[in-house]
Protein backbone atom coordinates (compact mmCIF):
# COMPACT_ATOMS: atom_id res chain seq x y z
CA UNK A 1 0.00 0.00 0.00
CA UNK A 2 1.26 3.09 -1.07
CA UNK A 3 1.89 6.26 1.76
CA UNK A 4 -0.91 8.51 1.86
CA UNK A 5 0.31 12.46 0.26
CA UNK A 6 -0.75 13.96 2.90
CA UNK A 7 0.80 12.99 6.13
CA UNK A 8 -1.58 11.89 9.13
CA UNK A 9 1.18 13.16 11.65
CA UNK A 10 3.28 16.23 11.61
CA UNK A 11 3.04 18.55 14.71
CA UNK A 12 0.37 21.32 13.64
CA UNK A 13 -1.83 17.94 13.19
CA UNK A 14 -1.09 16.73 16.94
CA UNK A 15 -1.22 20.50 18.48
CA UNK A 16 -4.69 20.59 16.72
CA UNK A 17 -6.06 17.75 18.02
CA UNK A 18 -4.56 17.89 21.22
CA UNK A 19 -6.43 21.70 21.37
CA UNK A 20 -9.20 20.30 20.12
CA UNK A 21 -9.68 17.51 23.12
CA UNK A 22 -8.53 19.88 25.54
CA UNK A 23 -11.47 22.30 24.09
CA UNK A 24 -13.66 19.32 25.04
CA UNK A 25 -12.58 17.60 27.82
CA UNK A 26 -10.64 19.50 29.34
CA UNK A 27 -7.19 17.60 28.87
CA UNK A 28 -5.78 15.21 26.48
CA UNK A 29 -3.80 11.48 25.83
CA UNK A 30 -1.30 10.85 23.42
CA UNK A 31 -3.39 7.62 22.42
CA UNK A 32 -6.78 10.04 22.17
CA UNK A 33 -4.55 12.19 19.94
CA UNK A 34 -3.55 8.78 18.22
CA UNK A 35 -6.82 7.19 17.64
CA UNK A 36 -8.93 10.86 16.27
CA UNK A 37 -5.58 11.02 13.67
CA UNK A 38 -6.01 7.30 12.31
CA UNK A 39 -2.72 6.71 13.72
CA UNK A 40 -0.57 4.71 16.47
CA UNK A 41 0.74 5.92 19.64
CA UNK A 42 4.49 5.00 19.01
CA UNK A 43 4.07 7.32 15.54
CA UNK A 44 3.15 10.32 17.73
CA UNK A 45 6.15 9.85 19.98
CA UNK A 46 7.98 10.48 16.21
CA UNK A 47 7.36 13.99 16.36
CA UNK A 48 7.11 15.35 19.64
CA UNK A 49 8.89 15.19 22.93
CA UNK A 50 6.17 13.18 24.77
CA UNK A 51 3.13 14.43 26.69
CA UNK A 52 5.48 17.61 27.89
CA UNK A 53 6.41 18.40 24.57
CA UNK A 54 2.85 18.67 23.23
CA UNK A 55 1.84 20.59 26.12
CA UNK A 56 4.60 23.49 25.02
CA UNK A 57 2.76 23.41 21.70
CA UNK A 58 -0.46 24.01 23.03
CA UNK A 59 0.89 26.63 24.48
CA UNK A 60 2.78 28.01 21.88
CA UNK A 61 -0.75 27.99 20.13
CA UNK A 62 -2.45 29.55 22.17
CA UNK A 63 -0.02 32.28 22.17
CA UNK A 64 0.45 33.01 18.97
CA UNK A 65 -3.32 35.15 19.15
CA UNK A 66 -1.58 37.41 21.65
CA UNK A 67 -0.60 40.33 19.71
CA UNK A 68 3.13 40.75 20.56
CA UNK A 69 2.67 44.14 18.71
CA UNK A 70 1.06 45.75 22.36
CA UNK A 71 4.21 45.30 23.64
CA UNK A 72 5.48 48.51 21.86
CA UNK A 73 8.44 50.31 23.66
CA UNK A 74 7.81 53.33 21.85
CA UNK A 75 4.47 53.67 24.16
CA UNK A 76 4.19 54.48 27.70
CA UNK A 77 4.88 51.27 29.90
CA UNK A 78 1.32 51.03 31.35
CA UNK A 79 -0.34 51.93 28.22
CA UNK A 80 1.47 48.85 26.34
CA UNK A 81 1.25 46.33 29.40
CA UNK A 82 -2.46 47.43 29.31
CA UNK A 83 -2.62 46.46 25.59
CA UNK A 84 -0.77 42.94 26.02
CA UNK A 85 -3.15 41.95 29.16
CA UNK A 86 -6.12 42.56 26.61
CA UNK A 87 -4.90 40.89 23.95
CA UNK A 88 -3.68 37.66 25.94
CA UNK A 89 -7.08 38.03 28.01
CA UNK A 90 -9.10 37.51 24.45
CA UNK A 91 -6.07 34.43 23.60
CA UNK A 92 -6.91 32.22 26.58
CA UNK A 93 -10.72 33.21 27.12
CA UNK A 94 -10.93 30.97 23.21
CA UNK A 95 -9.73 28.34 24.91
CA UNK A 96 -9.99 28.88 28.88
CA UNK A 97 -9.71 24.63 29.69
CA UNK A 98 -6.18 24.80 28.69
CA UNK A 99 -5.60 27.15 31.56
CA UNK A 100 -4.99 24.72 34.24
CA UNK A 101 -2.92 22.28 31.88
CA UNK A 102 -0.22 24.95 31.31
CA UNK A 103 0.13 26.21 34.53
CA UNK A 104 1.53 22.98 35.86
CA UNK A 105 4.61 22.93 33.39
CA UNK A 106 7.07 25.45 32.75
CA UNK A 107 7.48 27.87 30.14
CA UNK A 108 9.67 26.80 27.47
CA UNK A 109 8.14 27.51 24.00
CA UNK A 110 11.13 30.02 22.13
CA UNK A 111 8.32 31.99 20.78
CA UNK A 112 6.48 32.60 24.32
CA UNK A 113 9.74 33.48 25.95
CA UNK A 114 10.22 36.29 23.32
CA UNK A 115 6.78 37.53 24.80
CA UNK A 116 8.32 37.29 28.05
CA UNK A 117 11.36 38.78 27.14
CA UNK A 118 9.68 41.77 25.43
CA UNK A 119 7.77 42.60 28.81
CA UNK A 120 10.56 42.01 30.81
CA UNK A 121 12.45 44.79 28.85
CA UNK A 122 9.83 47.18 28.29
CA UNK A 123 9.76 47.73 32.52
CA UNK A 124 13.66 47.64 32.77
CA UNK A 125 13.68 50.57 30.80
CA UNK A 126 10.53 52.10 32.19
CA UNK A 127 12.60 51.89 35.67
CA UNK A 128 11.44 49.27 37.42
CA UNK A 129 13.58 47.44 39.39
CA UNK A 130 14.68 43.97 38.90
CA UNK A 131 13.42 42.52 41.69
CA UNK A 132 10.16 43.97 40.94
CA UNK A 133 10.12 43.07 37.14
CA UNK A 134 8.60 39.50 37.40
CA UNK A 135 6.01 39.95 40.63
CA UNK A 136 4.67 42.57 37.98
CA UNK A 137 4.33 40.26 35.44
CA UNK A 138 2.94 37.15 37.20
CA UNK A 139 0.62 39.36 39.02
CA UNK A 140 -0.79 40.69 35.76
CA UNK A 141 -0.74 36.97 34.18
CA UNK A 142 -3.07 35.92 37.13
CA UNK A 143 -5.12 38.60 36.71
CA UNK A 144 -5.24 38.25 33.13
CA UNK A 145 -6.06 33.81 33.63
CA UNK A 146 -8.41 33.99 35.92
CA UNK A 147 -10.42 37.12 34.34
CA UNK A 148 -10.05 34.43 31.32
CA UNK A 149 -11.70 31.63 33.15
CA UNK A 150 -14.53 33.89 34.31
CA UNK A 151 -15.07 34.68 31.16
CA UNK A 152 -16.26 31.19 30.50
CA UNK A 153 -18.43 30.84 33.49
CA UNK A 154 -22.27 31.93 33.94
CA UNK A 155 -23.32 35.52 33.45
CA UNK A 156 -25.07 34.96 36.76
CA UNK A 157 -22.95 32.96 39.26
CA UNK A 158 -24.91 33.02 42.46
CA UNK A 159 -28.30 31.28 42.94
CA UNK A 160 -30.32 32.78 45.66
CA UNK A 161 -33.11 30.31 47.48
CA UNK A 162 -34.77 33.44 48.38
CA UNK A 163 -33.51 37.22 49.07
CA UNK A 164 -34.75 36.94 52.91
CA UNK A 165 -31.31 34.74 54.00
CA UNK A 166 -29.23 37.53 51.71
CA UNK A 167 -30.72 40.08 51.19
CA UNK A 168 -26.99 42.61 50.56
CA UNK A 169 -26.27 40.50 48.83
CA UNK A 170 -29.64 39.97 46.50
CA UNK A 171 -29.24 43.70 46.54
CA UNK A 172 -25.99 43.85 44.82
CA UNK A 173 -26.48 41.29 42.25
CA UNK A 174 -29.88 43.51 41.31
CA UNK A 175 -27.94 46.66 40.97
CA UNK A 176 -24.71 44.69 38.76
CA UNK A 177 -25.00 45.76 35.23
CA UNK A 178 -24.59 43.60 32.17
CA UNK A 179 -21.14 42.25 31.61
CA UNK A 180 -19.89 41.17 35.04
CA UNK A 181 -16.73 39.71 33.28
CA UNK A 182 -15.44 42.60 31.49
CA UNK A 183 -16.31 45.22 34.22
CA UNK A 184 -14.72 43.33 36.81
CA UNK A 185 -11.38 42.71 34.60
CA UNK A 186 -11.31 46.68 33.90
CA UNK A 187 -11.37 47.28 37.69
CA UNK A 188 -8.16 44.79 38.47
CA UNK A 189 -6.78 46.28 35.77
CA UNK A 190 -6.91 49.60 36.81
CA UNK A 191 -5.89 48.45 39.89
CA UNK A 192 -3.30 46.57 39.14
CA UNK A 193 -1.65 49.67 36.76
CA UNK A 194 -2.29 51.86 40.02
CA UNK A 195 -0.29 49.88 41.95
CA UNK A 196 2.66 49.02 39.64
CA UNK A 197 2.90 52.78 39.28
CA UNK A 198 3.57 53.27 42.79
CA UNK A 199 6.48 50.84 42.20
CA UNK A 200 8.10 53.34 40.14
CA UNK A 201 7.33 56.42 42.69
CA UNK A 202 8.74 54.69 45.65
CA UNK A 203 11.99 53.14 44.50
CA UNK A 204 15.11 54.50 45.30
CA UNK A 205 17.46 55.87 42.06
CA UNK A 206 20.08 53.47 43.54
CA UNK A 207 18.15 50.82 43.32
CA UNK A 208 19.16 48.19 41.02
Amino acid sequence: MGRPRTPLLDRERITTTALALVDEKGDFSVPQIAKRLGAQTGSVYHHVDGRDGIVELLRERVCEAIDPGTLDPRRPWDASMSAWARSYRAAFAAHPRVIPLLMTSPVRAPRVLEQYECAVTLLIDAGFGLADVMPVIIALENLVLGSALDLAAPEAMWELPDEASTPALARALDATPPGRADRAFELALTGFLAHARTLLVHRAPYAP
